[in-house]
């Protein structure tokens, strides 16, 4: 890969040991995946900072880093793991370590955003503008449908880019990438936002390609099934980025009932939970006031964790959702999300309910908790009464 002599000084530490660190990143991700060169980034959105996704290595790296690191370029950050405003039952220990976590990032000069869902927060760049994007769900909504073009980047990629403004030039950054070779086509109607997830999850293990096309019979799917395909893609594969149309030469995989059925009987291992957790990838207003709607006059039956950015939080209280879902039992967690979140352990709750494919990956891997896959509609008819 060609690196341009500003490049090459900032690589031999002439800016510092953290713009060295950075190029050094970004060129072993550049000759990996053979990339010719570097090309400007205007956004980059890093993950990592939930502690107990990067443990005492990663708190450690970024109290380094960010002692001469400052950010090139608009950077926002993924949610950490709790709700500043719950602290209760969560050791100290663990608030030390998600502090300098967020201390770091602060010092570097990062938005401190604490959310998945960036795109649904702050302003879009232009259609074909490239950026550097570490939370999977947001790549590939973002290439699929925002028109921006990014890689599945790592936390340390993403990183690197928000302090050098740059990224190898590579996959999905390159048009040809971005043209799918294998199509899924669904032989049955797709009518929730579960049934996205089913899909996408089952594309993720499917198709190696850095992109995939979908022939759903329904045409186009709403912002929130796109959301959820796109979070279920991420989580299951390496695949950056879906097309919806029929197009030329594509191998067809067809997707039916059965396997809908083996994707669900993975994932869902139990038939009920104890709490409902909604927010893998965080809730945006679309969804809020959706779930705002069905649970109107009715009050839950079981404790629910609604997981939002606070940016989204603040736009739905004014909108009045905030207090018709608290009034009907729900309770709101900002800046974390479900995955890999402590505020969801085996010592409080044996099982949970759950529509997301993303959250019941995590849930069962990583927290040890039994999952009970269901789509809204049916989670709120379940699980609440007539008030």
């Amino acid at each position: 890969m060609e690196l341009t002599k500003d490049e090459e000084n900032m690589l031999n530490g002439e800016h510092g040991e953290s713009f060295a660190v950075a190029y050094r990143i970004l060129l072993a991700i550049g000759e990996a995946t053979e990339a010719s060169k570097l090309v400007s980034v205007k956004w980059a959105h890093i993950s990592g900072v939930n502690y107990n996704t990067i443990g005492d290595s990663g708190v450690k790296f970024l109290e380094e880093f960010s002692r001469t690191g400052r950010v090139a370029i608009r950077t926002t950050i993924n949610p950490m793991g709790y709700d500043k405003r719950r602290i209760e039952n969560l050791s100290d220990r663990f608030l030390k370590k998600q502090d300098s976590i967020v201390n770091s990032y602060m010092i570097l000069g990062a938005i401190p955003s604490f959310t998945c869902v960036p795109y649904e927060i702050f302003d879009i760049p232009e259609k074909g503008s490239m950026v550097s994007f570490a939370e999977s769900s947001a790549a590939v909504f973002s290439n699929s449908i925002l028109g921006l073009l990014t890689n599945r980047e790592s936390a340390l990629s993403a990183l690197a880019s928000s302090i050098t403004g740059k990224t190898p030039y590579s996959d999905l950054l390159i048009e040809n990438s971005r043209k799918a070779k294998v199509a899924i086509r669904p032989d049955f109607t797709l009518s929730t936002e579960l049934d996205y997830g089913l899909l996408g999850y089952f594309a993720g293990n499917t198709v190696k390609d850095p992109c995939v096309a979908f022939i759903p019979p329904e045409g186009r799917p709403d912002r929130i099934q796109a959301k959820a395909l796109s979070a279920a893609i991420g989580t299951s594969g390496s695949c950056g980025m879906f097309t919806i149309g029929r197009g030329s030469g594509h191998e067809i995989v067809s997707f039916g009932k059965e396997e809908a059925a083996r994707v669900k009987d993975e994932l869902s291992t139990r038939d009920d939970g104890d709490l409902i957790a909604l927010g893998g990838p965080q809730l945006g207003l679309n969804e809020l006031s959706l779930l705002s709607r069905l649970i109107e006059g009715k009050k839950l039956k079981k404790s629910c964790m609604i997981f939002c950015a606070r940016a989204i939080h603040r736009q739905a209280k004014e909108l009045g959702l905030v207090d018709r879902i608290e009034k009907a039992g729900g309770e709101f967690m900002c800046d974390s999300c479900t995955c890999m979140t402590p505020l969801i352990t085996r010592t409080d709750f044996d099982s949970v309910i759950t529509n997301s494919i993303k959250a019941a990956y995590y849930l069962d891997r990583s927290n040890r908790i039994g999952v009970a896959l269901k789509d809204l509609k049916t989670i709120v008819k379940d699980c609440s009464e007539n008030n």
